[in-house]
């Protein structure tokens, strides 16, 4: 029996995906996760066999908590669900040890085939993705890869950049981070030199730009810059 931990924010989808797993003979369902935060600490205590990971995740976002997850003792493999289909994204996951990444307009039988996989440690890439993925990879085997966008900031900045995306004030992000307000300043002006912006609307925009938080996620004060011509 594959055990499967499952992190979804969207409690409607999260029940759709534990509903599907049920009818699995050789999958059981032991934990559910509503933020990125809570998969690492579930997937530590509960020890699956295989996580199946939101990329979408508030308070930390998937790809952040299933690098953490990956990087833990005897970590699970983690399987990625998204509505993305960014192959630089993709190929810097799959670089950091994601063991399956489907999009999810993917039919329901694939997420079987990627949990199996993975719980084999067997790479599974969505067929609605994996041409451009191996395209990209190839593209850069014989060459030095980019470095990767998540490199520039540290797991704490990654951490207020999200929640300062979801609408947080300073002092929410203080208690949230169990920090002081002057520490979440500070991490503000990192952020801000790190991505070369000068002021708030710029760094959700830029940040979104460059993969690092999810239009999904955030406030929807700070989307407004999607909407424009």
């Amino acid at each position: 029996m594959i055990k499967v931990l499952i992190a979804e924010d969207h409690h409607l989808v999260r029940s759709g995906l534990v509903a599907m797993l049920r009818d699995l003979d050789d999958v059981e369902v032991i934990g559910e996760a509503a933020t990125g935060a809570d998969a690492v600490d579930m997937a530590a205590k509960l020890r699956p066999d295989v996580v199946v990971m939101d990329i979408a995740m508030p308070r930390l976002d998937g790809t952040q908590a299933a690098r953490q997850i990956i990087a833990s003792k005897d970590s699970p493999p983690v399987v990625m669900l998204s509505i993305h289909a960014d192959s630089v994204l993709i190929r810097q996951l799959v670089s950091d040890g994601i063991k399956g990444y489907l999009l999810k307009k993917s039919a329901p039988e694939e997420l079987a085939l990627a949990i199996r996989s993975a719980s084999q440690r067997e790479l599974y890439l969505s067929p609605l993705i994996c041409d451009s993925v191996m395209s990209e990879m190839l593209g850069h085997q014989n060459g030095d890869a980019p470095r990767k966008r998540s490199d520039l900031l540290t797991p704490r900045e990654r951490e207020v950049l999200q929640l300062i995306a979801e609408g947080f004030t300073n002092n929410a992000v203080a208690e949230t981070l169990n920090i002081s307000v002057k520490t979440v300043e500070k991490h503000r002006a990192n952020l801000m030199a790190k991505l070369d912006v000068q002021g708030l609307a710029e760094l959700i925009r830029v940040a979104f730009l460059q993969g690092l938080i999810f239009s999904d996620l955030m406030e929807p004060a700070n989307t407004a810059f999607l909407h424009e011509e």
